[in-house]
């Protein structure tokens, strides 16, 4: 439960991010956001969004505690609008190639799938969006440290940063109906039709 997700808002209620349930109990325990009721809007910082019992469905509980997840929290400083960038991270570019190989095209389960450096690290090839790809174990074992040429091997698409709205993971903010109205249309449209 604390490692799910919640929309994080700057202060004129523009979604800048998602952080873990984790992290957004601590700032509103700072007092750095409060949680948002999804339909009413409302605002509730720390003491009241604990004692009222607030309004969303999960809850964290523990010994001596006992309150709702928070789902979208809002900053109370303004928080800007940072240059969003998705993380490069092995997790995210097995999303991005949609849990499918990119030499062979089949999508065996997640943990038979590795990353492949397309120009080998050993001649050269830089570890990021440009030049990683998902692989499954044989075509991965099958190219070892060759480029695609001595290997005799294509692409099926070529390695690039995804063009996710906000920096945002498509798949994350169509799961989570509730973010859905603070969300803006394109990106609305962009993770329907991911």
């Amino acid at each position: 439960m604390l490692d799910s997700h919640a929309l994080v808002l700057n202060r004129s209620w523009v979604p800048i991010s998602t952080t873990t349930v984790r992290r957004a109990v601590l700032l509103m325990a700072r007092d750095v956001a409060g949680a948002v009721h999804p339909e009413t809007y409302e605002v509730a910082n720390w003491a009241a969004w604990v004692l009222r019992g607030s309004f969303q469905a999960g809850r964290l509980r523990g010994i001596g505690f006992d309150f709702p997840v928070p789902e979208v929290i809002v900053l109370r400083q303004y928080g800007g609008f940072p240059e969003i960038q998705v993380s490069f991270t092995r997790r995210n570019v097995h999303r991005r190639d949609g849990y499918r190989c990119m030499y062979c095209g089949k999508r065996p389960h997640p943990d038979l799938l590795t990353i492949d450096h397309v120009i080998p690290r050993s001649r050269g090839g830089a570890h990021g969006w440009g030049n990683c790809v998902t692989a499954c174990l044989d075509c991965n074992a099958r190219k070892a440290d060759r480029n695609l040429w001595d290997a005799r091997m294509n692409l099926l698409v070529p390695p690039s940063p995804p063009d996710w709205p906000g920096g945002m993971d498509p798949d994350l903010l169509s799961a989570r109906p509730t973010w859905q109205r603070f969300l803006p249309e394109r990106w609305r449209r962009a993770a329907v039709s991911s």
